[in-house]
């Protein structure tokens, strides 16, 4: 609406326009508030992904670590067998 449309309005359609515009802006303030809580919430679940996927890497480190500890005992299992085998073996 331009400056001259306005000045020809009366003092009614001029306060209801503004209580239309009033009505309009609370109507935007919600969904601005309901956007930057979405926003909010994006925000925390990307850092959330972000540690999960740092956590995960760790783990993946623990069990690495995990599964050579338990290779290495396997392996001195198998030997310990190894030589009882020979030492029964020489009794005989």
């Amino acid at each position: 609406m331009t400056e001259k449309e306005l000045r020809k309005l009366n003092r009614k359609q001029l306060l209801e326009l503004l209580l239309e515009q009033s009505k309009r802006v609370d109507v935007l303030e919600k969904q601005l508030a309901a956007a930057e809580a979405r926003l909010n919430e994006r925000i925390i679940l990307e850092a959330e992904a972000g540690s999960i996927a740092e956590a995960s890497l760790r783990l993946n480190g623990v069990f690495e670590a995990a599964q050579a500890a338990a290779d290495q005992y396997l392996e001195s299992v198998k030997y310990i067998a190894q030589i009882r085998q020979k030492r029964d073996g020489e009794d005989k």
